[in-house]
């Protein structure tokens, strides 16, 4: 299980932003942050995301060539859904489009923690889209 970035992507500096982004899934996100930031062995990575050591390696690999294919060609990154379930109850807000956790699945959040709108929709996991 994973919370997702606390970011919508990444942009060249110098670029429009217009270029066709790389989208990167969400466990392609996680297999880079464990492998890269924690320094997790293939296999034990595997069992954190609950996958074979295969696939976490196909997944892997799929990230490391989009990033490369973002940074050689100055192309944005951005984060989307994927085959992944959170750790705590995320929301989006309307009032300032933030997206935000909450950590105790038994109670609503019933307001936003970054404006205080009450402009909130719980956030679905299966979304093929972190926008919402």
């Amino acid at each position: 299980m994973l919370n997702p970035p606390a970011f919508k992507g990444y942009r060249a500096i110098g670029q429009s932003g217009e270029e066709h982004a790389v989208v990167l899934n969400l466990e392609e996100y996680e297999s880079i942050r464990l492998s890269d930031h924690l320094l997790f062995g293939q296999v034990a990575a595997a069992r954190e995301m609950g996958v074979s050591r295969s696939t976490f390696a196909r997944i892997y690999e799929s990230a490391r060539r989009k990033i490369a294919l973002a940074f050689v060609e100055a192309r944005p990154i951005v984060f989307e859904g994927g085959k992944v379930y959170f750790d705590s109850s995320w929301y989006k807000c309307a009032g300032c489009n933030c997206l935000f956790n909450h950590s105790d699945k038994q109670i609503p959040a019933e307001v936003c923690t970054l404006c205080g709108s009450n402009k909130i929709s719980k956030y679905n996991e299966n979304s093929n889209n972190i926008n919402g």
